[in-house]
């Protein structure tokens, strides 16, 4: 087990390096003048030539990525351009919203994707099966602003059952936020229910038709029993890695949702950084959301070695 956290840790530290790059350089792409895109359009070139020496993206590419990562290393995100404010502050309350939304969002839709995968692959080619399966990715297929909009039509304006904004107000408890955050938090178990439960059924069907479940049933075990222990159990090793990988997504890829809502996020953040040139803010957030990939992958891989040892010790040699 040692050997395979090492390999997986090694293998996380090169993506994180290759990472590091590709935001860097994509953020320097970006077209723009950082000191024009602050001082605006009338201001003079001196101006704008000076304000570009001041924050150091007149130097040598190399030398800009070297210091930019030396900073990081020593926990120094930068300044925000925009706000003129330390990037850690800003990317703080962002990351922790959006990990709110994605964890409740995780809460309605893991339990329910699974439960109808399995119930799709137990009434495999009838009626259920076709309702779960095309209705799920009928719905993921719709764009999320659609499938947003929609709901707050419907239970936001027309029943008025929940607010249209996912911002609760300061100091409000638990079940209030909650009650804010569920049109988008639906809106996420929306998109995602279908491939989530797709994923489940097909695992499901596989250990169904395994000979090691043909053998249990054979010995009289009842079929729930089987199900559970047998079936279950190695059925759901897909689905794990389904869920690690949909965790960038949700976490940083929530621009439209969290626009749609109004809710300060990770992905608005990053949107309004690119959208404003602010190099500091959007590259320490793109790495910041990379890294929160990375440790749900990893722990991913993890869950899914315990669940198959085979997987660890192929890993491991």
């Amino acid at each position: 087990m040692g050997r395979f956290l090492l390999t997986r840790l090694g293998l996380a530290a090169i993506t994180l390096f290759l990472l590091s790059v590709f935001v860097f350089l994509g953020a320097n792409l970006l077209p723009g003048n950082v000191a024009r895109r602050k001082l605006g359009n009338l201001a003079d070139q001196s101006a704008v030539d000076q304000l570009n020496h001041q924050l150091g993206t007149d130097k040598p590419i190399l030398v800009q990525y070297w210091n930019w990562i030396t900073g990081l290393l020593h926990g120094d995100l930068g300044t925000s351009l925009s706000y003129q404010l330390p990037v850690s502050q800003l990317i703080g309350p962002a990351l922790t919203n959006s990990v709110k939304l994605a964890a409740f969002a995780f809460v309605m839709v893991v339990p329910l994707a699974i439960v109808g995968g399995v119930v799709a692959a137990m009434k495999r080619d009838r009626l259920t099966d076709r309702i779960i399966t095309v209705g799920g990715l009928s719905l993921a297929v719709v764009p999320e602003f659609v499938t947003g909009i929609m709901l707050i039509l419907v239970f936001g304006l027309w029943l008025g059952l929940f607010p249209v904004s996912a911002n609760a107000p300061d100091g409000s408890d638990i079940l209030t936020q909650l009650k804010y955050l569920f049109l988008p938090a639906l809106t996420l178990v929306i998109v995602l229910f279908g491939y989530i439960s797709r994923i489940t059924r097909a695992g499901t069907i596989e250990a169904l038709d395994a000979d090691y479940t043909r053998t249990a049933m054979l010995k009289g075990l009842p079929r729930r029993t089987v199900v559970r222990r047998h079936v279950l159990r190695n059925s759901l090793l897909p689905t794990i890695a389904v869920i690690a990988t949909q965790t960038g997504y949700l976490i940083g890829g929530l621009v439209v949702i969290e626009t749609l809502f109004n809710y300060p996020g990770m992905g608005r953040l990053i949107f309004t950084a690119a959208n404003d040139k602010d190099f500091p803010l959007l590259a320490a957030s793109v790495l910041i959301v990379g890294i929160v990939f990375l440790v749900a992958t990893l722990l991913a891989d993890i869950a899914y070695s315990l669940l198959n040892p085979r997987i660890r010790y192929a890993a491991a040699e």
